[in-house]
């Protein structure tokens, strides 16, 4: 399978339909009960990959910055590539959870809009939160194998967003639904982790609106 990350910093599968893969235990485990050692590797792989960077930091680092011996980290991940899997994946989860609660909900298509931008705007740029940057960095570093699991929880996310964008248009809000008015939202605001500075200029909830106001005019 081939997957391209496209300038918008977005992920698409390229054709053929891609096999599904078959997911056993998630490689982000925040609530193992093995001490949080994973989720404490989760976490600091996601500050130094972001940092750092994918190929400038090695399992070494990632050890000492937690506290462990170097080849400690390999007894919970196989690889550095599956600890980059791992990072990616706890954030697509927690994003995941937040936007399922707000399309589940009862919010008119406007607020819900409202809601779901907001949302995805502190999964890419809230404090400590540097899960997806890195997803957006480091995407070519994973194995095709990873790629198709993180795809999974990609489709689910992108899903829910669209179901949204539809309720826009049939609200009258919008004049287009297609797959591409998702691309273009989603790649401009997914792009702010290049420009945005916490506590310079606009708060979280100012580039939210500021951001709906843009693409709805409202």
């Amino acid at each position: 399978m081939k997957t391209t990350l496209h300038s918008q910093h977005t992920i698409e599968p390229a054709a053929p339909p891609r096999k599904r893969v078959a997911r056993t235990r998630p490689l982000a485990t925040v609530s193992d009960g093995d001490g949080n050692r994973r989720a404490d590797l989760v976490r600091v792989s996601a500050r130094l990959f972001r940092e750092k960077g994918f190929d400038g930091t090695t399992v070494r680092d990632i050890a000492n910055a937690v506290g462990m011996r170097s080849g400690s980290p390999f007894y919970h991940f196989k690889s550095k590539q599956e600890i980059l899997a791992a990072v990616m994946e706890e954030g697509l989860v927690a994003g995941l959870g937040e936007v399922e609660r707000i399309v589940a909900g009862s919010l008119p298509p406007l607020e819900k809009f409202r809601a779901l931008v907001r949302a995805h705007l502190e999964t890419v740029l809230g404090e400590g939160h540097d899960f997806i940057p890195v997803l957006l960095y480091d995407w070519h570093a994973l194995t095709p194998d990873l790629q198709a699991q993180i795809i999974d929880l990609k489709d689910r996310y992108d899903q829910l967003w669209q179901k949204t964008i539809t309720e826009l248009k049939e609200a009258g809000l919008i004049r287009s639904d297609s797959k591409v008015v998702r691309l273009l939202l989603l790649g401009a605001i997914n792009y702010s982790v290049q420009w945005y500075k916490p506590g310079k200029g606009l708060s979280l909830d100012e580039l939210s609106e500021q951001t709906v106001e843009f693409f709805l005019g409202s």
